[in-house]
């Protein structure tokens, strides 16, 4: 085992649908997965808890507030060092306005036929579409 295997970097994401089933999504404005979209999301910072990292986040990249439920999957990427360990948890939006902001160039509700798009055109971060479609949370 390489040595920069073992370093774990905790991360999460909030999968949140709209009322007409629409997945919000973030184009990524800096590295990884510049110019890709993904569920908003980043690392958990020292002393926080998943779900107080997943409200910040969802607030600085796309503005909106949200409550924050179950865990519905994870996942592991590589990392520039290590491994990026990814807790993705339902959310539910309560207020804000939908905007770009901090690490996201881009900030939308995508329906399916918009995601199948993007999958095609591989603008999806790498295991995107396989982790949604296994956790059915795609789209409608």
């Amino acid at each position: 085992m390489d040595s920069d295997e073992g370093q774990r970097t905790r991360c999460v994401g909030g999968i949140a649908h709209d009322a007409r089933g629409r997945l919000l999504l973030v184009r990524r404005g800096k590295p990884p997965g510049q110019g890709l979209w993904s569920v908003p999301g980043g690392r958990v910072e020292q002393g926080e808890s998943d779900e107080r990292a997943v409200e910040r986040e969802l607030w600085e990249e796309t503005g909106l507030r949200v409550i924050v439920g179950h865990l519905i999957g994870s996942v592991v990427r590589p990392a520039p060092v290590g491994v990026f360990d990814i807790h993705d948890y339902s959310c539910q939006p309560i207020g804000g306005t939908l905007r770009p902001g901090d690490d996201a160039a881009e900030a939308a509700w995508v329906d399916a036929e918009t995601f199948a798009t993007l999958e095609r055109r591989n603008l999806l971060t790498e295991g995107l579409a396989d982790a949604l479609t296994s956790w059915n949370v795609l789209p409608r």
